[in-house]
């Protein structure tokens, strides 16, 4: 496919250097998008990013991720209205290690010509000392010509260190390096990166002689002009242990009906076809339409089998006819997910090993029933049960046998109200 006139119908084109369209049009290209590794996981505004890595490889061409071990050191202006705190390279390192792994399950890698590939820019600097730097890099552009970038400008009054000035730099020697070593002749990124990109392509004119090109997309915003990628509860994180499966798959569920056109486009793997045909049979339904987007964007950016937890999850905690089975069958992650979605209570392991009352269990080892009358009234009403299966023996005691994943156990009293303990 061409790759400039799908970014086009999918809203994802913002700025280009003249004669891109005609330069990927000519061959099999090169085209990289910098990742600096200032979290431990990606979110999904960094997912734009490796969308779009994904669909310059979809469309026949070579994408390579760039990993920031060095320019993660210095710290990107770009955005930022206030000077970043510097993390430590450990932090840096393990933040590092992380992000491969993410990258890996959305890129195809290998040894073919269209297969990506990983680079981390610390390689281009761990040899060089700052003289060198001076000489070699910041030789390059005129202060001018550094301060005219908005990435500069908007922080020149509010106060920019040497440091962060800096950057600009960096990343337009990584594209010069890129440019050497590997045939890299385009540089893809957000809207706010367009002052370092073309940093990068004065280097490459300037240094090498050569002619390179840029690309970048729209920064994505909420219809209400909030920012993209967030929650009440923040960052909405690639990484399943810092967003559950479950609240990833939720945030696509509770979109706004003005944002899912755009969302659909910027992250869905169908086709232009596909979308509209989509859209036509489901324009009366936009629910259905956040269920599909929803379903595959949850396994791809996790897995099959999450989906189907997440789908787990949701049944447990919003249909009244969930199964046993279905609880029973919900692995430690799921279990982990409903915990969070439910009063929760943490109970000692000794106390539940060596089997505890019911009503001692819900009015004093938790608080789901206020006292042990209240406690005895649910029990006798039908209103108690444990696991799924209902409890109307006062004299029930509830041990091990009980524990889901040696865990766990959910606890629901009457029809809406459930809980989980949790054994600590």
């Amino acid at each position: 496919m061409n790759f400039i006139e799908e970014l086009k119908w999918r809203g994802m084109l913002h700025q280009s250097t003249p004669d891109v369209e005609k330069h990927l049009s000519e061959g099999l290209r090169s085209g990289y998008i910098g990742f600096d590794p200032t979290a431990p996981s990606l979110t999904i505004g960094n997912f734009v990013q490796v969308q779009l890595l994904t669909l310059f490889q979809r469309s026949g061409h070579k994408p390579i991720a760039l990993l920031g071990g060095a320019t993660g050191r210095i710290g990107d202006p770009s955005g930022k209205d206030k000077e970043r705190q510097l993390k430590s390279y450990d932090e840096l390192d393990n933040n590092l290690q992380h992000q491969v792994k993410q990258m890996e399950k959305f890129l195809e890698f290998g040894s073919g010509k269209t297969d990506a590939k990983l680079v981390n820019n610390y390689d281009f600097y761990k040899n060089m000392n700052v003289l060198d730097f001076l000489r070699d890099v910041g030789k390059t552009l005129t202060i001018n010509y550094m301060t005219s970038k908005e990435s500069v400008k908007k922080r020149v009054e509010t106060g920019l260190s040497f440091t962060e000035f800096s950057y600009q730099l960096l990343q337009a020697y990584d594209f010069q390096c890129l440019y050497k070593e590997h045939g890299c002749t385009l540089q893809m990124g957000g809207s706010d990166q367009w002052g370092n990109i073309t940093s990068g392509t004065e280097f490459i004119r300037k240094n090498l002689g050569e002619h390179a090109f840029a690309v970048t997309t729209p920064l994505l915003t909420k219809a209400d002009g909030s920012k993209f990628g967030k929650s009440e509860a923040g960052n909405i994180w690639m990484d399943g242990n810092m967003t559950s499966p479950y609240k990833f798959y939720q945030f696509w569920i509770n979109a706004a009906d003005a944002d899912l056109g755009k969302y659909i486009r910027y992250f869905t793997l169908k086709s232009h076809s596909e979308v509209e045909q989509m859209e036509s049979d489901l324009a009366e339904d936009p629910r259905e339409l956040k269920k599909l987007l929803a379903e595959e964007l949850t396994r791809r950016c996790h897995s099959d089998e999450e989906y189907e937890n997440v789908m787990k999850v949701s049944e447990l905690l919003f249909s009244r006819n969930a199964s046993r089975e279905s609880l029973l069958s919900m692995n430690e992650s799921a279990l982990k997910t409903v915990a969070g979605e439910v009063d929760s209570f943490k109970v000692k392991k000794e106390t539940i090993e060596k089997g505890v009352n019911i009503m001692d269990l819900l009015a004093e080892s938790t608080t789901i029933a206020s006292s042990k009358s209240d406690a005895r009234r649910a029990v006798q009403g039908n209103s108690i049960s444990v696991n799924k299966e209902k409890i109307t023996d006062i004299d029930t005691s509830v041990g091990r046998e009980q524990l889901l994943h040696g865990k766990y156990i959910m606890l629901e009293k009457g029809k809406k109200n459930k809980f989980m303990i949790e054994v600590v």
